[in-house]
Parts: structure tokens; C-alpha cells; sequence
């Protein structure tokens, strides 16, 4: 029977399991996704959704709390005025956990946890702006080239 089972011990000892999950935690606020196993991603998601409704209140009280598991203060500070204020009007489920298969070497598997309004990274803007400039040149080379050669009959 499984009662009263809080938490998933991930097979490691509490200094361990606190150490990686505040490590999770800080690496999926700084790029806002993370690619893990099914297992770890709902710790750090049970860990990350708590620590984004404490910082939509902007306090001394609540950035001495949420510091306590995150130590990075650049992440800390992009937590509190960056990611919270998007989910002002949310009321929790501010992560999602999507399954990408298997791993190859050991069969677990492997999720894709981030946040639901995650920003789309400006790289990423960029190529695609990239490649749908490429795609209108193109395109426009083809109908030139098309309207300049003479009509076969």
C-alpha cells in the first residue's frame, strides 16, 4: 500500500535530492524548459509551481523565502520581475510536462518540462525570420524567372 508516501525519494539522499532539485529549479528559470526524466519532473514541478506563486507578491518576506531554494540572485531577480508578473492571472499549473519517449540507454522516460508561456528564445525568432525570407526570395525568384522565359508551344 502506498499511504501517506509524500514525495519521490529519486533514489538519492536528502542532501542529494535537495541539491539537484534546486539546481532543476534554477536551470528551468533561466531557460524556462528543461529536458528530463518523467520522475524528476514532477519533484521540480511540485518545487517550481510553489516557488512562482510565492513570487507574484513581490516582497522582502516572499524573495527571503524563494532564496532559500534558488541561490542564484540573477535568477532569483528574473523570477520575481520577469516570469511571476506573466502569470499574474494565472492561478497555478504554470508548468507542463510533455513526453518526448524513452531514453536509449536505460528505457526511462524522458519529458520535456516547461513553462506554459514560455518565451519563444529571439535565436529562434531569428532563424525563422531567416528562413521565411529565404522561402519569399525564393519565391519571388521563381516567378521572375517564370515570367522571363519565352512560352513554349
Amino acid at each position: 500500500m502506498k499511504h501517506k508516501i509524500g514525495f519521490n525519494k529519486l533514489n538519492r539522499v536528502p542532501a542529494h535530492r535537495k541539491a539537484l532539485i534546486r539546481n532543476m529549479m534554477t536551470v528551468l528559470f533561466k531557460h524556462e524548459r528543461i529536458v528530463t526524466t518523467r520522475a524528476k519532473a514532477k519533484e521540480v514541478q511540485r518545487f517550481s509551481e510553489k516557488e512562482i506563486t510565492r513570487a507574484k507578491v513581490d516582497s522582502v518576506h516572499n524573495r527571503r523565502m524563494v532564496a532559500r531554494k534558488l541561490w542564484d540572485e540573477a535568477i532569483l531577480a528574473k523570477l520575481f520581475t520577469d516570469i511571476a508578473p506573466r502569470f499574474k492571472e494565472r492561478n497555478g499549473g504554470y508548468t507542463r510536462i510533455l513526453r518526448i519517449g524513452e531514453r536509449a540507454q536505460d528505457a526511462a522516460d524522458m519529458v520535456v518540462l516547461e513553462l506554459v508561456d514560455r518565451k519563444t528564445d529571439e535565436k529562434q525568432a531569428e532563424r525563422e525570420k531567416r528562413k521565411a525570407d529565404k522561402k519569399a526570395k525564393a519565391s519571388t525568384e521563381a516567378k521572375a524567372e517564370a515570367g522571363d522565359a519565352p512560352a513554349s508551344k
